[in-house]
């Protein structure tokens, strides 16, 4: 099935289903009035959103009307934990180099990982407001799944099999701060604003073949101002969504609707582009001696769509466009 959020007023908004082919939704706030609700009693919410799935799949769901994109927040307007990997170690390893920073010790077997913001995501079709075009604004498409309750020390296929739904995000990124914050030992804090999802949340069944082992097997087409910028595929994660969700979990417990990211998808062969500037810049810079692609400016737009063979987009898409932050010089130091 296929779950969305309309902005209802409040913080977590209201539960949608959406059909298959995106066209049509039905409020399914009668079965939970918001998904975190539902994620946190999945084991009584899936079966009837699962029936009102196959209802308006059917043409038979009292209520449905056209779904509407841009009425969406993320999926998850907000949760209690975002943990955000680098899974790719194609990225990496060009980070490294972009960052000029040693290599990451174990970085071949052990995920590398921070714990980001979570109780402000973006829809994916929110500006997106930030305070300077001077901190290297850039995009990092990626993928994510969504997980009921892991417990302590769960193994990777016990993660795996707690993986609820898969989601598509832009991983917004301030690369000027970055670097700082990397050489702290700290990690991430203010190189990561906010970040953006695609309307719709699928449970992994609904991707067929494009869900295996733990991975997306789908193309992420990029659009940066209406130009084509990249299309890796999510099958070269060199770890899968398991080893991550076990990760995550090797500690601590996880709670119902904690989201764990792929970090940027990222192919070995160039003929793919990129899924975020730095990357590129990074590519430049070994192919020319120097960076020929700038990061964006406000009034810049981008577009991620995931895309299977047969065409088919099954999370929608991001849209959104950079906008200077309005109250930037009384409020950012």
């Amino acid at each position: 099935m296929k779950l969305a959020t309309y902005r209802d007023g409040s913080p977590d908004g209201r539960l949608m289903v959406v059909s298959r082919d995106l066209r049509r939704a039905v409020d399914a706030g009668t079965i939970s009035p918001n998904l975190l609700m539902a994620l946190d009693r999945w084991g009584s919410t899936a079966t009837a959103l699962q029936q009102l799935s196959d209802m308006l799949n059917e043409g038979r769901a009292p209520g449905a009307f056209d779904f509407e994109p841009a009425r969406c927040m993320a999926p998850l307007p907000r949760t209690f934990q975002w943990c955000d990997a680098s899974a790719f170690l194609n990225h990496g390893r060009l980070m490294e180099r972009a960052f000029n920073t040693p290599p990451i010790p174990d970085f071949d077997t052990i995920p590398v990982m921070y714990q980001g913001a979570s109780d402000d995501f973006l829809g994916p079709h929110d500006a997106v407001p930030l305070p300077d075009e001077s901190l290297g604004i850039d995009f990092e498409g990626e993928f994510g799944v969504v997980v009921d309750r892991v417990p302590m020390g769960a193994t990777p296929e016990q993660a795996l099999a707690a993986v609820r739904l898969v989601v598509q995000l832009n991983d917004w990124s301030l690369r000027a701060l970055g670097p700082r914050e990397m050489k702290s030992g700290f990690g991430f804090l203010q190189a990561k604003p906010s970040t953006s999802f695609a309307p719709v949340a699928v449970t992994p069944d609904e991707l067929g073949d494009a869900w295996r082992e733990g991975r997306v097997h789908l193309d992420l087409e990029v659009e940066w101002n209406g130009a084509p910028f990249g299309r890796p595929n999510g099958r070269e994660m060199n770890f899968g969504f398991g080893q991550l969700v076990a990760h995550a979990a090797r500690t601590r417990r996880l709670g119902a609707g904690t989201i764990v990211g792929s970090g940027t998808v990222s192919n070995a062969d160039r003929a793919a582009g990129s899924a975020c500037i730095a990357e590129r810049r990074v590519i430049e810079i070994i192919d020319h001696g120097e960076p020929r692609t700038g990061f964006m400016r406000f009034g810049d737009h981008v577009r991620m769509r995931a895309r299977g063979a047969d065409g088919e987009v099954p999370f929608g898409e991001i849209a959104q466009a950079v906008v200077r932050h309005p109250g930037n010089d009384k409020d950012v130091q």
